[in-house]
């Protein structure tokens, strides 16, 4: 057995729309995660815009654009942190983020305009779909899916459970 192997971080994918509130809430518990981890956990957002937030769809196409631009994580973090405006203003608000953040807005909002980042924001739904996605935050780890959408109370501890559980069958 090669070391690599063992050394591979854990994931945990947090299907997320970037314009809900409980998404933004889960935040402290995705922080928390990663320091209690410190690279043994790798946090990986998956797109699942709903409906019900016009703008979400938008928002994550943003987000992969911040990635394409290095600042995926901060980005998010820093839009999370505005889904009522977001929810009021719409585009004029990633626009914004991007800005503060330093990032190439006029590319953002070409990356918008030519769609150059759907196909991941549709196969990350599409896969949240076909394994039972239904609201957000939803987390996905080892073979366990956990749905914050309705409450987060008690998830951090689950997911800290399944992760120690999946660290040491590594060890």
């Amino acid at each position: 057995m090669s070391d690599s192997t063992s050394a591979a971080p854990v994931v945990l994918d947090v299907w997320c729309d970037l314009e809900c509130p409980d998404c933004h809430l889960a935040l402290t518990d995705v922080h928390a995660l990663r320091a209690r981890y410190d690279g043994r956990l790798e946090v990986r957002l998956r797109h699942f815009p709903l409906d019900k937030h016009k703008h979400a769809y938008a928002a994550a196409q943003a987000a992969e654009e911040a990635a394409v631009q290095g600042r995926g994580w901060p980005y998010v973090e820093a839009l999370l942190g505005r889904t009522a405006g977001l929810g009021r203003d719409g585009e004029p608000v990633l626009l914004d983020v991007a800005r503060e953040l330093g990032l190439d807005a006029e590319e953002f909002d070409t990356a918008l305009i030519d769609g150059r980042h759907l196909l991941i924001v549709d196969a990350d739904q599409a896969e949240g779909k076909a394994i039972g996605v239904t609201g957000t935050p939803t987390y996905v780890i080892g073979d366990e899916r956990l749905d914050g959408g309705k409450s987060q109370e008690g998830l951090r501890e689950r997911i800290e459970e399944i992760a120690d559980r999946l660290l040491a069958g590594r060890g």
